[in-house]
């Protein structure tokens, strides 16, 4: 199937028409800025804009959301507008912009992604996916099938939320060297390491893409991997996701 993936995140919205078999992207990524305030009018006015540039025609859309969800409905806006609160994010952009949507936590759409064409594909045992970024989002795998809804960015660690200690937004507004942030996102690693005891951890977000600028301070003995698909796995995993559930129906 061909199929809009979307990746909407606390501060930028991407998007691409994926060959759902393949994982492929059928077109170029369209990435704009997340509309603040972000109300989901404002997403819908911006998810229209990506529409229209990748001339989308068919009737289905995945969606990666910033948020834990439970059947559909927002459980927590700490990245988004709070009007998103026990929204049901598929009725809602249903109403204001008239196709078929399939939402899914965003980190859960980066892993699936991973799980099924990249690096966990074969892997056996359990693997944590993160994404660093504004926050910290995580795709728990196992045996290369998704365990959803983990939140392992907003675990208490250093008296507040991890993602507060080693996100990218974090690293920008405190102004960290990349060797403090590789520093803080190694104690953070290795207590996740602690209570999980996956066989790999796989980077997403921004930073995936310069792994190298803060790799040597990663002394964890756990294998850290950047995402295959890098910031387009987010957008493909919602595509696969709305194909499944498609085809389920």
């Amino acid at each position: 199937m061909e199929i809009l993936g979307l990746d909407i995140g606390g501060t930028g919205i991407k998007g691409a028409i994926v060959n759902t078999k393949t994982g492929e992207l059928l077109t170029e990524r369209v990435r704009v800025l997340t509309p603040q305030p972000s109300t989901a009018e404002n997403m819908a006015l911006t998810i229209k804009e990506i529409i229209d540039k990748l001339d989308y025609k068919g009737e289905y859309i995945g969606v990666g959301f910033p948020t834990l969800i439970r059947d559909g409905i927002v459980q927590f806006t700490s990245n988004i507008d709070k009007s998103w609160l026990h929204v049901d994010i598929a009725k809602k952009f249903e109403e204001l912009i008239g196709f078929k949507f399939f939402p899914l936590n965003d980190a859960d759409a980066a892993g699936i992604a991973e799980a099924v064409y990249g690096k966990t594909k074969d892997r056996k045992g359990l693997v944590l996916f993160l994404t660093i970024g504004t926050g910290i989002g995580s795709a728990l795998i196992y045996d290369g099938k998704l365990i959803p809804n983990s939140e392992f960015g907003k675990v208490e660690f250093k008296g507040d939320v991890a993602e507060a200690y080693a996100s990218n937004k974090t690293r920008k507004e405190k102004q960290l060297s990349w060797k403090k942030f590789g520093k803080n996102l190694n104690e953070y690693l290795n207590y996740l390491d602690m209570l999980l005891s996956p066989s790999a951890f796989i980077l997403g977000g921004g930073v995936s893409k310069k792994l190298e600028k803060y790799a040597p301070y990663l002394t964890i003995e756990v294998p850290v991997i950047p995402s295959e698909f890098l910031n387009a796995a987010g957008v493909i995993g919602a595509a696969y996701y709305a194909s499944k559930e498609v085809e389920s129906k």
